[in-house]
């Protein structure tokens, strides 16, 4: 393997990491901006009675404010938001749905969104049969078990 102007034999050269999202970064500028998302929300899922955080990192000058909104209805201010996301804590079902998180400033807006899936993992739930509409899993634990005793083949004894 040939060396590289400026690089060290024996040790791999660096690479930038690629993601999905492009990131910006922030110059620390005191440059007038309109704000814009560093980090994007990212779809995620999660068990109910789990806590997670939607994080996000905002540059832009002077520093934006954050509003939250869940299937498009303002989220009050509280606690739970920063200027690095959005706690949700004792996830239930309800909380599952669009979130949308807006930057502003007086020199303009941004805003990202993304799906948060709540899965209720409950033992207490059941799988009943309609014979119109054929059998409704009503929790995503007994998923996997059903289409595994769906495909099950007996067969006879030797």
């Amino acid at each position: 393997m040939a060396d590289g102007p400026g690089s060290s034999p024996g040790l791999p050269c660096k690479r930038p990491k690629i993601t999905k999202d492009k990131i910006v970064p922030d110059t620390g500028s005191s440059e007038p901006t309109a704000p814009f998302f560093t980090r994007k929300l990212r779809k995620a899922a999660v068990g109910t009675s789990c806590d997670i955080r939607l994080r996000v990192s905002v540059g832009g000058f002077p520093k934006a404010t954050l509003t939250w909104y869940h299937n498009n209805e303002l989220l009050p201010p509280s606690e739970a938001q920063d200027a690095g996301g959005l706690w949700i804590r004792d996830c239930r079902t309800s909380d599952a749905g669009l979130y949308t998180c807006m930057a502003a400033n007086e020199l303009g807006e941004a805003s990202c969104s993304a799906v948060l899936a709540i899965m209720d993992l409950g033992e207490g739930n059941q799988v009943n049969a309609d014979p119109r509409t054929g059998p409704q899993i009503h929790s995503m634990a007994f998923l996997t078990p059903c289409l595994l005793f769906d495909s099950l083949k007996h067969y006879p004894r030797q």
